[in-house]
């Protein structure tokens, strides 16, 4: 994609797409060029409330168009965004908010009947930065609260910038400025802050865009949540380099997600694992006719479920891919990989990345010009992932084939080791997932007198016992991957980007 920036991107959509739509959210349909004047609109309010170039925006919102037009308006503005994961806690936003010493905050006022505002004023914490809050109403009506500005008076702001100013600060973003700032899922140990530059928001989403064949003719599903990097760079980007219309789902809903299907006529739905399993679970599931490609992404993606996307969802394009905060988009599958090779691989590099395997027992690394700047004000953390050579440090293990395809086999700090012998668990994950009737597995080590540590299955599925897992693995696996001991669940604790929380397992394996 070379040199550019998302303002840009946001112009260039605008002239190239015109009055097609580009953002579909319940009653609300923008084409692109009414989505260029909202986001100027945008800007120009966040000039007004005092947000310099560089300073920091931070989002709290669900998936809607409030989301897209905050965030665009923000980077227009020359802002860097902080998108906040919305299942943090009030202590954990507040900790972004501190770090990231962000000047303006736009806030769901009231989210899955939570005042997120509230919750944070509730923690008592001093916030010297944050001089403009923005409370968006999206279940009930606007509620004035001191200090604070509603949506529609935030807006209200603009006029008194004038629209040249907000060009100006657009056409001063450069390429390698600092978009936004995204926290890891802090899945072990304290959230870490990645810095990504305009350039490389841009490349990695035209990337992605490219693998899928994504076009002006799509229409594009995203319930993958925009805090994260495969619904903001791999969704909204993509849609605004691409030409795709963006319909954004506040919170997946099956039922819901099938309506929308079917009355917009989607057909490019990327999302986790259990997502598409849950759509294989409704027997009633309307018009797909649409649907297109779907890419997904885990260390476990039976081959079964690739085959029941392709021949029951209707799926023409089923990938897989690999990322991370630190590098967004690293390999991916291509149209025509075949069933297997999609569910057993990750697929191959893309944006420009070189992937290798290093040392033993297999850590991934990767180098190129979309790894992240760095971890905010984290030299150290800075220094220890990405080596003097460039290459990042994943803390996955995996393979490499011939064709330079990408095996994930587990992750370093998940390996437990039985009798002598290292396990990963993604690769006993990946044999479950092939038994009939399991829907979900994890697996994690437990202590053991005898070797150490030995394997625990969590399963989420019917009509098994813990002798039909453990039997099923021993025909498949060696010894000392068998697990030794089945919890069954109803569900497995995941979070917003659909990692499993191991943590939260390994506390309960007593």
């Amino acid at each position: 994609m070379g040199q550019t920036t998302i303002p840009a991107v946001v112009r260039d959509a605008a002239a190239k797409f015109g009055s097609a739509e580009a953002l579909v959210d319940g009653e609300l349909r923008l084409g692109f060029r009414t989505l260029l004047e909202r986001v100027q609109v945008v800007a120009r309010a966040f000039v007004a409330r005092g947000v310099e170039p560089g300073d920091r925006v931070a989002i709290t919102l669900p998936n809607t168009h409030h989301w897209v037009l905050t965030a665009l308006g923000a980077l227009y503005a020359g802002a860097t965004l902080i998108p906040v994961n919305t299942r943090f806690t009030a202590a954990e936003t507040v900790d972004l908010l501190v770090r990231g010493r962000a000047r303006a905050l736009v806030v769901a006022a009231d989210f899955l009947g939570a005042d997120r505002h509230a919750a944070i004023v509730a923690t008592g914490a001093q916030l010297p930065d944050l001089r403009t809050v923005v409370r968006v109403p999206l279940e009930q009506p606007h509620r004035p609260v001191p200090g604070t500005l509603g949506w529609d008076e935030f807006l209200a702001f603009a006029e008194q910038v004038p629209e040249a100013e907000a060009e100006a600060r657009a056409d001063a973003v450069k390429p390698d400025d600092v978009s936004d700032i995204l926290f890891t899922s802090g899945t072990s140990g304290r959230s870490k802050g990645v810095l990504s530059a305009h350039r490389q928001a841009v490349d990695v989403a035209a990337a992605w865009a490219d693998c899928g064949r994504v076009t002006d003719g799509d229409r594009y599903l995203v319930i993958n949540p925009f805090f994260h990097s495969f619904g903001y760079k791999a969704g909204i980007l993509v849609g605004l380099l691409t030409g795709a219309t963006i319909v954004p789902q506040a919170v997946f809903d099956v039922r819901k997600a099938l309506e929308v299907i079917t009355r917009e006529r989607i057909s490019v739905l990327p999302g986790a694992p259990t997502v598409f399993q849950s759509l294989l679970h409704e027997p009633d599931r309307g018009d797909l006719s649409s649907l297109r490609l779907a890419v997904t992404g885990a260390a476990t993606v039976p081959a079964s479920l690739v085959r029941r996307m392709r021949s029951e969802l209707g799926f023409e394009i089923v990938l897989t891919a690999y990322g991370l905060t630190e590098a967004v988009v690293v390999t991916m599958c291509r149209p025509g990989d075949d069933a297997e090779l999609v569910a057993r691989t990750s697929g191959r590099a893309t944006a420009g990345f070189e992937v290798a395997i290093h040392g033993d027992p297999g850590e991934i690394v990767v180098r190129g010009p979309d790894v992240m700047l760095g971890y905010l004000d984290d030299p150290e953390a800075t220094a220890k992932a990405v080596d003097e050579d460039g290459w990042l440090h994943t803390g996955d293990v995996g393979e490499l084939d011939a064709a330079g395809y990408l095996t994930i086999t587990g992750r370093l700090k998940d390996m437990y080791i039985c009798g002598g012998f290292n396990v990963y668990p993604a690769e006993v994950e990946h044999a479950l997932t092939e038994l009939d009737g399991v829907r979900d597995a994890a697996v994690i080590g437990v202590p053991d007198e005898r070797l150490g540590e030995v394997g625990k299955a969590f399963v989420v599925g019917s009509g098994l016992t813990a002798d039909d897992v453990i039997g099923f693995c021993r025909e498949r696996l060696a010894n000392y991957k068998t697990p030794r001991f089945v919890e069954f669940l109803d569900e497995l604790p995941r979070n917003a980007s659909g990692k499993v929380l191991k943590r939260l397992l390994s506390e309960e394996k007593a």
